[in-house]
């Protein structure tokens, strides 16, 4: 049941929007009952997160090659093909949504949660010594993933494949050990 709802979600807040993207219309698309999505995430805003959360860890998943460099290129690689598919770009906007109370909520604890696991990478490298004792891990991050955010969200420029290593090189070169 569980994968049938956060799949739903996901189509709906694809094709359909945040408005269309109901606990009644997500339980029809599914084919459960309504009250059995309201029982597992008590908020229309837990179900839309929890979908987010879901489809991003399938797409992204935390690389481990021993150098810092991989590490990232691997991990903004995977998140620039995301970010190309119509699930990714949709799935991106509504994580830009800026509403108050539970969705704003949810919108931040989301992006913290897709965020930490790259600055677990680039504390792997510090721990290693590939970059400086000083660097901060969350700045590092940041400065990688703007870029990208801004190529989706603002210019529309291609997301091609050798811009994740580029963006990953010309930050790392300012936190070099």
């Amino acid at each position: 049941m569980r994968q049938a709802v956060l799949a739903a979600t996901v189509d709906l807040l694809t094709s359909q929007g945040l408005a269309a993207t109901t606990v009644g219309a997500v339980a029809r698309a599914a084919g459960v009952h309504e009250t059995s999505v309201y029982r597992r995430w008590k908020t229309r805003e837990n179900l839309i997160f929890d979908a987010l959360a879901t489809r991003t860890e399938q797409a992204l998943p935390t690389p481990d090659t021993g150098a810092v460099r991989e590490d990232l290129c691997e991990l903004f690689t995977a998140l620039t093909r995301f970010f190309a598919t119509p699930a990714g770009a949709a799935l991106l906007l509504l994580g830009t949504v800026r509403e108050e109370g539970a969705l704003e909520k949810g919108r931040r604890t989301y992006w913290q949660a897709r965020l930490e696991p790259a600055e677990t990478l680039v504390q792997r490298g510090i721990d290693r010594g590939e970059l400086a004792a000083g660097t901060d891990p969350h700045l590092v991050v940041e400065a990688i993933t703007g870029p990208l955010l801004a190529r989706v969200l603002l210019t529309g420029e291609p997301l091609e494949e050798a811009l994740a290593p580029r963006l990953v090189d010309l930050v790392l070169d300012g936190s070099r050990a």
